[in-house]
């Protein structure tokens, strides 16, 4: 079985979501400390004067304090208007826009069960079926390093493949996982190009830009625009 583990991110770049696509399971890692001036609550879309970012608020944000232990606002309304007035004539917006809706508006606002929402909609959307734990709900060693954090979590679900973003060489070697019955493997993402209009294409915007503009076919084949090394 292949697991995969990351930080949750909102709405992020379709890299992110070849990661999850490249496993059978992936863990929401929000018992680890927040990423503050990241792109954890915020990310860029593609507004008709440009590109836009926007950002949902967390109280009280801090890198001394876990993603669990924070939430997102409720103050959301300003950011679906903008999503909506920058995407109201694409043509997946009928589709694509109650997905973000339902996500920033969910009930309970901790950034893992917003995060997982978005997740969830947006594979079923796509007629894939993916699962999601978050790692704050498991029973592991969160005491030890972060790497072998990670293969204790890969014991737990008996997986034997770890899949990690490519940005993961920095900091793990193949052979330490090895040694634990583990095979570790990089998603390098490669180049996705799809129409915006009458511009030229800007890459790495959020997913809801991909959602928006592109069939769940075409996203489902920019899912699989990668390579596992």
């Amino acid at each position: 079985m292949k697991l995969a583990v990351m930080q949750p991110y909102l709405f992020p770049y379709i890299g992110y979501f070849q990661l999850i696509y490249a496993a059978d399971l992936f863990l929401i890692y929000d018992d680890v400390a927040y990423i503050k001036r990241g792109f954890v609550n915020r990310n860029n879309i593609l507004a008709p004067s440009g590109v836009t970012r926007f950002t949902v608020p967390v109280p009280g944000a801090s890198q001394n304090k876990l993603f669990s232990d924070l939430q997102f606002s409720k103050d959301v309304d300003k950011i679906l208007k903008t999503i909506e007035h920058s995407y109201s004539k694409a043509s997946y917006f009928e589709y694509v826009f109650p997905i973000v809706r339902r996500a920033l508006e969910l009930d309970d606002r901790s950034i893992a069960s917003i995060c997982q929402k978005s997740f969830e909609d947006i594979f079923s959307y796509l007629g894939l079926e993916k699962q999601f734990k978050k790692t704050s709900e498991l029973e592991y060693d969160r005491s030890a390093s972060a790497r072998d954090r990670l293969i204790a979590l890969c014991h737990l679900f008996d997986a034997d493949c770890y899949v990690n973003a490519s940005g993961g060489r920095k900091l793990y070697a193949k052979q330490d996982f090895a040694e634990q019955g583990i095979e570790l493997k990089f998603v390098d993402t490669l180049p996705v190009k799809y129409s915006q209009g009458n511009i030229d294409f800007i890459p790495n915007l959020s997913i809801i830009d991909v959602l928006m503009h592109c069939s769940p076919q075409e996203v489902k084949y920019f899912l699989s625009c990668y390579k596992l090394t």
